[in-house]
């Protein structure tokens, strides 16, 4: 009687309707594991790089801008600046990359990651280069100190992204990747960590360089 009565009158009764637990996400609110824990991680990652920017302005206060930096050292900004345009470049080639990959081009994606894997080399060599001619050493004073631990924090980080590049770029010759979602994710993710490590050095670079 009562699935004749749900036929007769098209709604459910209330015990029918009744779904236990929570309902399912929508598909476009869901957000795959991986990238979500990238994004997490690099939100860590900024506020590790917020501490180090604090102790640079605090000793900047400190010990006055008049003097900082200190008499004698002379950064190189023209080097400097090139390198900025060298890394920013990469971001360009990781982004083709992946797009290339979302529509099926293989010979893209390879091209993409390899360029990208090249320009940050060249500039983890120009910065390694840079501290080689550079004049000064984290032992002389506040701000030879945190000079060099705030570049070398994001040297570290490039050096990460290159590790993650290098995989990237084995998988991507061996074929492991296709235009599906679920199949580039392995493009995507250190694709995202090169664009937090290429955001960051414009902000180094801003920061110690330009102000």
């Amino acid at each position: 009687m009562e699935s004749a009565s749900v036929a007769t009158t098209g709604h459910a009764t209330p015990a029918e309707d009744h779904h236990h637990g929570p309902p399912e996400a929508n598909q476009s609110a869901r957000i795959d594991q991986t990238i979500l824990g990238i994004l997490l991680f690099i939100l860590s990652e900024v506020m590790l790089f917020a501490s180090f920017f604090a102790a640079y302005f605090f000793l900047r206060v400190v010990v006055g801008p008049d003097t900082w930096p200190p008499v004698g050292i002379e950064l190189p900004v023209l080097i400097a600046g090139i390198n900025t345009v060298i890394l920013i470049s990469s971001s360009f080639t990781v982004h083709y990359a992946l797009e290339a990959i979302r529509h099926n081009n293989h010979n893209g994606l390879k091209l993409g990651l390899v360029m990208t894997w090249l320009l940050g080399v060249t500039f983890l060599f120009i910065q390694i280069n840079e501290y080689i001619h550079i004049g000064f050493s984290p032992a002389d004073g506040a701000f030879g100190s945190i000079f060099f631990s705030l570049t070398g924090l994001h040297g570290a980080h490039v050096f990460v992204g290159l590790l993650l590049l290098t995989f990237a770029n084995i998988r991507a010759f061996r074929g492991h990747f296709g235009p599906a979602e679920k199949d580039h994710l392995g493009v995507e993710v250190p694709g995202i960590y090169w664009h937090f490590v290429d955001i960051m050095w414009v902000v180094v670079f801003t920061t110690i360089y330009i102000l």
